[in-house]
């Protein structure tokens, strides 16, 4: 910055070198709230020309929603502009039960791209894939369409339909589905035994009292099982949510210890979350699976989980999404979803685009169908794939998984069929066995 005095001396001194320079100094002298008054000027003077001379007539309060939506999204694939209906929205996937068709999507590479269809639901059942392009919502094209116009036109109604035309990998032309809406009611935990002794708990999202239900999943295998001898927490295909349940379920199973902490420009920006000490000891080993569908949230609880060493991490390198947004509400019903932090495991790794590395590497194998021949499943998308992505060192990709409790069927068939979950049973069984080794 440049004194007023050092430019009044320049001046006495010699008005053609000033002459010359003038452009120069002026730009020294100027503030950084001068230059955003500039900027805003620049904005003005182009919404005025779209208002004067554009050939139909707009809308400025349309022609400012989508400046500052189009703002936003410049920053990185996670910031957004909410309309009083995308803030609803975004309330109701919280509380997980909602009319739609049970889909997770993005976008990469400027198409609407599925993450991965949520179990059991319309998209589940008819077969969408992860990594499936879907270029067309009952008919309009979604080439232009924002993330959230694209959820609010396939939520409806019960009972009600929508039409998916998706390009997929392999395929030689566009796929239609017609989709029966349904409500989704996420059921973020459930369970399944394994054997006497063990116990199956899948977390498949962290929503508003997913701590309180995997409170009573594991009352019950302690009370079924005595004692339990070991589970697998199954965090595969889990898109992340709410950062206070993922800090809740890590402290069920810590006693003391960082969990997380989050880093950004501003003080307040800067938190961090430890364990206290449960009225109910859960000491038993743990096996956390993971794979490139567990994003944000469940890469918290696996990489707290994997730094305490308190469970060991098997399957596939996570998403990679490293970063804490804030809903910021504004007038009217509006919203800012911002990306305000980044946040880091008790060790000090920022997992941002690189992801949790699991300490035991098992690729998913793929079990053929009657006919002889393995499902056909889509490339697993990382954050690293997602554009304008924070940057961090970048790894190999991974396939996709989904176990699923089927009706029917035997609890050791389905075991027998997902090879990750049975390297992870074998595993505490192993742990067993060299702890009565160690200690008689």
């Amino acid at each position: 910055m440049v004194r007023p005095g050092k430019k009044c001396t320049i001046l006495i001194v010699g008005i053609g070198i000033l002459l010359l320079g003038w452009a120069t100094l002026t730009a020294k002298t100027e503030s950084p709230k001068d230059d955003i008054y500039q900027q805003l000027k620049l904005f003005s003077d182009v919404l005025n020309l779209v208002q004067d001379q554009y050939v139909e007539k707009v809308d400025s309060q349309e022609l400012v929603r989508g400046a500052v939506n189009g703002m936003l999204r410049s920053l990185d694939p996670h910031s957004s502009f909410l309309t009083p209906e995308d803030y609803k929205e975004l309330q109701i996937e919280t509380k997980g039960k909602f009319g739609g068709i049970g889909i997770e999507i993005t976008v990469r590479d400027n198409v609407l791209t599925v993450v991965t269809p949520l179990e059991g639901t319309p998209a589940d059942t008819a077969g969408i894939q992860s990594n499936d392009k879907i270029i067309k919502i009952d008919g309009e094209l979604t080439q232009e369409m924002s993330l959230m116009d694209a959820v609010q036109k396939m939520r409806g109604p019960k009972g009600t339909k929508v039409k998916l035309t998706i390009l997929r990998q392999g395929e030689k032309k566009p796929l239609e589905f017609e989709l029966t809406r349904d409500i989704i009611a996420i059921r973020s935990v459930r369970t399944q035994p394994l054997e006497p002794g063990y116990g199956y708990v899948r977390i498949s999202s962290f929503q508003s009292g997913t701590d309180t239900d995997l409170r009573k999943v594991l009352d019950k295998l302690e009370s079924d099982n005595r004692p339990l001898r070991g589970i697998l927490l199954d965090l595969r295909n889990n898109p992340g949510g709410l950062l206070d349940q993922a800090v809740a379920v890590s402290d069920e199973f810590l006693d003391k210890g960082l969990i997380v902490y989050t880093g950004g420009r501003l003080e307040s920006q800067k938190m961090t979350f430890d364990a206290v000490k449960n009225d109910k000891p859960r000491n038993y080993p743990i096996v956390v699976l993971i794979n490139g569908g567990s994003a944000s949230a469940a890469e918290i609880v696996a990489g707290a989980l994997q730094d305490h060493k308190r469970a060991l991490v098997l399957g596939e390198r996570s998403f990679g999404k490293g970063s804490v947004q804030t809903v910021i509400p504004l007038n009217n019903g509006y919203a800012v979803r911002l990306t305000t932090s980044l946040y880091y495991t008790p060790s000090g790794r920022s997992i941002q685009a690189t992801g949790i590395e699991p300490d035991i590497a098992v690729k998913r194998e793929i079990p053929q169908d009657d006919d002889g021949e393995p499902p056909p499943t889509g490339v697993r998308i990382r954050e690293q794939n997602l554009p304008r992505h924070m940057e961090q060192p970048m790894g190999d990709e991974a396939s996709e998984t989904r176990p699923k409790e089927e009706p029917g069927r035997p609890v050791q068939d389905w075991v027998q069929k997902d090879n990750q979950v049975k390297r992870a049973l074998d595993l505490l069984k192993s742990y067993e066995i060299m702890h009565k080794m160690h200690f008689n």
